[in-house]
């Protein structure tokens, strides 16, 4: 985790100053109190964009009565206390702002969820009705408080009128807008639920086959849960990797947590359209304000684990791993699938700690604990091994799954892949190139396999001119990739192409200028094409990169001597 020093602290503070002074919504200096409050406010305005929301906290609630003065502070404290956790004393604060008349779109929204939670719809109707007329200046607030509203009015409303409403929303939200139809007639239980439902997961334009879930969820509530495994069984065939349903599947067969999520309970819709904004928002990675919709979604169900992937990952995003360890770590006990899950970022996270045993011990515990290991978790531990150099290992396991399955099958040209680069690694070329090409004839678009089959064929100096042709290919299929360009470019160079290759070499070292060896190939090209001294001036950059291998800075200072 990133430590909140007081020097960037400070340098924050001044930043922070000069932007928030320069807007129209603007607090006067002479505002604040004490001498330290203008401190406490910055403070805690940062830390909270870091999103350490529990000293954020610890700062904001210093400044107590400048509510009165600034709207802004009531906002941002708000998220603090949401997101620390502290939801009852968000809930109080709220209430303090009504009677002072400060209210907010946020202050309505924590107080109708408050409401929402203890099953007083009435009092959850109105405040959500009071967030939608503080009109809002984020659309997408208008948009959250409408929807929220309209499903608090379930039970006044029968089918018809509350799909109206429902079609009044904006249009701007259209998959949003589906979503929340089907949870519509879910409620109503509409003899059209089940065909809602296949029709959103069919929907070959996006990607909602984590609604087959939700699906599933409904068929259990009427006791048919065979045709609910049924539906988690084919979903997982186009989506194997569907982390809610892999977990699900286990939880049906062991019958548990098949009821943490209710289409009957309005407060359990309403978690997941605060967890559909959630996830819009850290797409756009903003991050604070997700993770405020987020645990408005779990407070109102608490049970449904699979929020609190989405928060990990917010952590995660922003480099605060402690808090996203300390989540995983909770998720690693909640079930099998979620475990491996949780595993895997565990690792990945001591991976960039550096600590690397700590990492594969972890990781070799949790797969050897599987009950039964599918092909996509053997598949995950032997690039997990490749990854961190264990390539003789990896090698055992990436055959695990070629010998089982057929070449047509998604994962034989990842797997051959995977076992072509360890092969090549441990310099069992012939092996390798077997690979590899076996992974292309699997699926010939590969651009990062052409990229690695021909530089490799480059390197050997063999089958030069088909590797250009092929690594054409890769550039059209992925154009722009600094790597692909590169190999563009050497291939060219190998040709004797130079005022060509130093036209790919030169682009490869614009989108690369920290790669030794992107480096040392446009030193190269530059001697060939007569300019010696800004050649050396390439090859003494490279000696200086700390990422430069030995074996590379040998070759750079005898060409600083020779040259080439």
């Amino acid at each position: 985790m990133r430590k909140f020093t007081l020097k960037n602290k400070i340098i924050g503070q001044i930043l922070f100053a000069i932007i928030y002074l320069s807007t129209s919504n603007v607090i006067a200096l002479d505002k604040f109190k004490k001498s330290d409050d203008i401190s406490n406010y910055f403070s805690g305005i940062l830390l909270l964009n870091e999103n350490s929301y529990n000293e954020s906290f610890k700062y904001l609630k210093k400044l107590n009565g400048l509510e009165n003065e600034h709207i802004n502070y009531s906002v941002k404290y708000l998220y603090s206390l949401v997101n620390s956790g502290n939801f009852k004393e968000a809930f109080n604060y709220s209430k303090k702002l009504e009677k002072k008349k400060l209210d907010s779109f946020e202050s309505h929204l924590i107080t109708g969820v408050y409401h929402l939670k203890n099953s007083n719809l009435k009092l959850a109707k109105k405040y959500f009705f009071n967030a939608k007329n503080k009109n809002s200046r984020f659309f997408l607030n208008n948009f959250v408080s409408d929807s929220l509203l309209n499903v608090t009015d379930f039970s006044n409303l029968n089918l018809d009128q509350a799909s109206l409403k429902l079609k009044k929303l904006d249009e701007r939200f259209d998959n949003f807008k589906n979503i929340q139809n089907v949870f519509l007639n879910c409620f109503f239980d509409s003899s059209n639920t089940p065909n809602l439902f296949t029709k959103l997961t069919s929907n070959e334009k996006t990607d909602f086959s984590r609604y087959n879930y939700f699906f599933a969820s409904y068929l259990v509530s009427k006791g048919k849960i065979m045709e609910a495994k049924e539906i988690i069984n084919t979903s997982l065939k186009h989506h194997p990797r569907n982390l809610l349903l892999n977990q699900y599947k286990k939880d049906l067969n062991n019958e548990k947590n098949m009821d943490v999520f209710d289409c009957k309970k309005q407060k359990h819709i309403i978690s997941e359209i605060l967890y559909i904004t959630s996830n819009a928002l850290s797409s756009q990675s903003i991050y604070p304000l997700s993770n405020f919709y987020l645990n408005l979604a779990k407070y109102l169900n608490e049970d449904f684990y699979f929020y609190d992937t989405l928060l990990a990952e917010n952590f995660y995003k922003i480099k605060n791993y402690d808090k996203a360890k300390s989540i995983y770590q909770k998720l690693s006990r909640k079930g099998e699938a979620l475990k491996w899950y949780a595993s895997k970022q565990l690792a990945g996270i001591y991976i960039l700690e550096k600590d690397k045993n700590k990492a594969l011990d972890l990781l070799k515990d949790s797969y050897n604990s599987l009950i039964y290991k599918d092909i996509y978790e053997i598949f995950d531990y032997a690039e997990f091994l490749k990854n961190n150099e264990k390539f003789k290992k990896s090698i055992l396991y990436y055959s695990k799954i070629i010998n089982v399955v057929d070449e047509s099958h998604p994962l034989y040209a990842e797997a051959t892949d995977g076992r072509g680069v360890s092969f090549e690694r441990i310099g069992e070329w012939d092996k390798a190139e077997k690979d590899l090409l076996s992974s292309l004839k699997s699926n010939p678009e590969q651009a990062y396999v052409i990229n690695y089959l021909a530089y490799s064929w480059i390197e050997q100096g063999v089958k030069i001119s088909k590797s250009l042709r092929m690594l054409e290919k890769a550039n059209k299929i992925k154009s722009n990739d600094p790597y692909i360009i590169d190999s563009l470019g050497w291939a060219l160079f190998k040709l004797k192409r130079y005022d060509e290759s130093k036209e790919y070499l030169q682009q490869a070292v614009k989108l690369l200028p920290g790669d030794p060896i992107v480096n040392d190939h446009y030193g190269d090209v530059l001697w060939k094409n007569g300019d010696e001294i800004q050649a050396r001036y390439y090859w003494k950059y490279v000696l200086n990169l700390k990422k430069t291998e030995n074996e590379l800075k040998e070759k750079i200072k005898r060409k600083l001597i020779t040259g080439i």
